[in-house]
């Protein structure tokens, strides 16, 4: 495995924990910030595989819909998982006022989890291919 695919899903593996951690000690807001970002490095880690990388999040987003969910290689269900992590983590780090309850939180977690799990295993799949 490429040392820059490793890297992002251990990345990725680091902020699912800290999403748990942040989960369990009531810190909502902060576990879906992780919680997103596990799925953004795992998502980063299946670009890295084409050395393809966007200075925006949207950017990576829009070409991961494009080439991964649209053309079948990843299930549907993760691009909505993946457009939910993204609009509630905005919500939480820039509208002051945002309550998030724990099952809010809970929920982004089992599905960043879900996602990272899922990426892992694309990735793993492609490198038995190209080997």
């Amino acid at each position: 495995m490429d040392d820059l695919v490793k890297y992002r899903l251990e990345s990725a593996v680091e902020r699912l924990k800290s999403a748990e951690i942040l989960l369990d000690a009531h810190q909502y807001k902060d576990s879906i910030s992780r919680s997103y970002y596990a799925i953004f490095s795992a998502v980063r880690a299946v670009l890295a595989i084409e050395r393809v990388d966007f200075s925006k999040h949207a950017g990576v987003i829009a070409y991961f819909q494009k080439e991964y969910v649209k053309t079948g290689k990843i299930d549907k269900k993760y691009s909505k998982y993946l457009q939910n992590a993204f609009q509630i983590r905005n919500t939480c780090d820039y509208n002051d006022f945002y309550i998030v309850s724990s099952e809010d939180a809970r929920e982004q977690y089992e599905h960043a989890a879900e996602m990272v799990k899922v990426l892992t295993d694309y990735i793993s799949k492609m490198n038995s291919q190209n080997d």
